[in-house]
Order: structure tokens, then sequence, then C-alpha cells
């Protein structure tokens, strides 16, 4: 799924096997982060950005 935030859109996944939210960056897909909520990953990607 892809979402919008207000500064950027970013794309979610979830990892069955580590049990973690993986975000990516919709604009450049090699930002990625992770977090056991979704809203833990959008955090730790909003530092990378």
């Amino acid at each position: 799924m892809t979402f919008d935030n207000k500064n950027f859109q970013y794309r979610v996944t979830l990892d069955t096997k580590l049990n973690l939210f993986v975000v990516f960056n919709k604009v450049n897909p090699n930002q990625v982060a992770t977090g056991t909520t979704i809203e833990k990953a959008v955090q730790e990607l909003k530092k990378s950005i």
C-alpha cells in the first residue's frame, strides 16, 4: 500500500518472519526503515530523509 504524509509518500509492507513493518520512501526506494508498528517505522524513515 502507498500512503501519503504531508512531507512524503511511502509504501508499507509487513515482514511476517521478523514481525516488523517495513516502510519504503516512494521517491527513493533505497531509503528503508523498520519498526514494530507502522508509526515507529515511519518515524525512523523521517529521520533518514
